[in-house]
């Protein structure tokens, strides 16, 4: 078929005009901004497959187990690395107390383990560092464990489930946690919301080091210490009055726990030597 001189021109500025449409849309770039519903809402939300879902275990027994089970080898991480900064510190403190002075990558470390635990000093002598030293101590497994257990009632709280919060801990800026159902009007905390359970725990340690409001706890900690006694959750706790508005009814609830839950807190994955 022939096309006229005039079809012909339409023709061919058809076939322009789709290309360049075609053109533009090819070098459009798709939205790909993400949601800011969706963003909002899963904010410091972390991933649910990190924690068991202990509210399924019916048999209490089991449960007790399974959740002391999951939370122990973190806080045996956490100890550990408590553990190691105090070791440096006591051999920095010797070699103070030997006339040996600091040199500068033992200064750096010591003020870098100073902050964490939110102690400033100007300079760093053996009066210093023994002050130091009452704040960098391990917690006893069963103490964490037991308040763990109290707080989230054995891992099946809120906090715990969509939080990774299992000590109760609070943060104040806006979206920096999970707002609490019974939360009163002229209150604005939120309890903090973890991306992982060893960031969980170790805040929480954090917190009963260096948080004036459990500087009887220290004490009471220091004091076993220059005794040569290892400090047990028995006694430590005591010095958890502050960490409840229920104070002496909370801590008195704690040393109930440990003693009826014995059983649990052994470590039934612990491998025996060979004889």
């Amino acid at each position: 078929m022939k096309i006229g001189r005039i079809g012909s021109f339409t023709l061919a500025l058809a076939i322009v005009i789709c290309a360049v449409f075609s053109l533009r849309v090819w070098l459009i770039p798709a939205d790909n901004k993400p949601d800011t519903t969706v963003a909002l809402i899963t904010k410091n939300r972390p991933n649910p497959g990190l924690m068991p879902d202990f509210s399924a275990i019916n048999d209490v027994a089991a449960k007790k187990q399974a959740f002391f089970d999951f939370l122990r080898p973190t806080v045996r991480q956490q100890n550990a690395i408590i553990a190691d900064e105090r070791r440096f510190l006591e051999s920095s403190l010797a070699n103070l107390e030997n006339a040996h002075p600091l040199t500068e990558a033992e200064e750096f470390r010591i003020r870098k383990i100073a902050a964490k635990y939110q102690y400033s000093s100007k300079f760093y002598d053996a009066k210093t560092l023994t002050r130091l030293l009452k704040r960098v101590d391990i917690i006893p497994e069963a103490m964490v464990l037991i308040q763990a257990a109290n707080e989230t009632g054995w891992g099946s709280s809120r906090f715990a489930r969509e939080g990774l919060n299992f000590f109760g801990q609070w943060c104040f800026s806006s979206g920096c946690g999970l707002v609490p159902l019974s939360r009163n009007d002229n209150m604005n905390h939120e309890v903090k919301v973890f991306n992982t359970v060893e960031a969980s725990v170790a805040s929480y340690m954090r917190n009963l080091n260096s948080n004036a409001a459990y500087s009887l706890f220290r004490s009471i900690r220091a004091d076993l210490r220059s005794q040569n006694i290892e400090p047990e959750a028995e006694q430590l706790i005591y010095g958890l009055v502050n960490y409840s508005e229920r104070q002496e009814a909370y801590v008195d609830e704690l040393l109930d726990m440990l003693r009826h839950n014995e059983q649990f807190l052994v470590d039934t994955h612990a491998q025996t030597p060979a004889a």
